[in-house]
């Protein structure tokens, strides 16, 4: 065989090979484990799930807002039920477990504890739950104080929780750090609104969620817009640098 037989030879050799080598990997750089050949194998890259959290949470916290401040004059919240269970309850359980799979604890952690705290208020709204017909008084008709003492202490949980979730965003990024800074504002007058029944001061409190919505808007936004998807970008103000 001569010199340039057997060198054409080898390159052909040596690519086989290459492309055997990347055989062995899909498209999203996993393992091709054909273990179970009746199975496909097709995995790929997956979308950042954040915007999706942030977006759900700000619409849900907005809404909870703006018919806790009686809007327009409407008393009756029940209209909230319905987007908080499906978009701010499903979505952000969603989002959460897709933030498990890409391997962030912190997102994996807020987004499903949002996500339940979305469920379990919207269920005090459904008659079905027998939540607010356990404080309502039989003879009148009217809620008791103790429904307004338990919001309290319901919103005194959930500004436990969201003190730890703050400390925890204190090397993200000032736009997500203020969202739940702020929310740890809401749920303090929350609570002390509905122990004390003051109608100012949880007025008050529903008035700082609309800061809650406008950076977790902004937060879901810079994630959703990035990656050259919109020839702009919103900054989100790193709270340090990397080393």
């Amino acid at each position: 065989m001569s010199t340039e037989a057997y060198d054409h030879a080898s390159k052909v050799e040596q690519n086989a090979g290459a492309y055997q080598l990347e055989q062995v990997r899909t498209a999203g750089g996993h393992v091709a484990d054909r273990g179970q050949p009746a199975m496909p194998v097709v995995h790929r890259n997956f979308a950042n799930p954040a915007p999706l959290g942030l977006l759900s949470f700000a619409t849900g916290i907005f809404l909870i807002s703006i018919l806790g401040v009686h809007a327009r004059g409407i008393q009756t919240p029940n209209i909230l039920v319905g987007v908080i269970m499906f978009f701010g309850g499903i979505c952000q359980f969603i989002a959460g477990i897709m933030e498990f799979i890409a391997g962030n604890s912190f997102g994996a952690t807020v987004f499903p504890s949002y996500a339940a705290f979305n469920f379990s208020y919207a269920m005090i709204f459904i008659p079905g739950t027998g939540i607010m017909a356990a404080y309502t008084d039989p003879n009148t008709g009217e809620l008791t104080p103790d429904f307004n003492n338990a919001l309290g202490m319901f919103a005194w949980a959930w500004f436990i929780l969201t003190v730890i979730f703050t400390i925890a965003a204190m090397r993200s990024s000032w736009i997500l750090f203020l969202t739940l800074f702020f929310l740890d504002i809401e749920l303090l007058l929350l609570a002390v609104g509905y122990m004390l029944s003051s109608s100012s001061i949880l007025i008050a409190g529903n008035s700082v969620g609309f800061l809650v919505a406008l950076c977790s808007y902004w937060a879901g936004c810079a994630g959703l817009y990035s990656g050259g998807l919109t020839p702009f970008e919103i900054p989100t103000f790193a709270m340090h640098k990397a080393d």
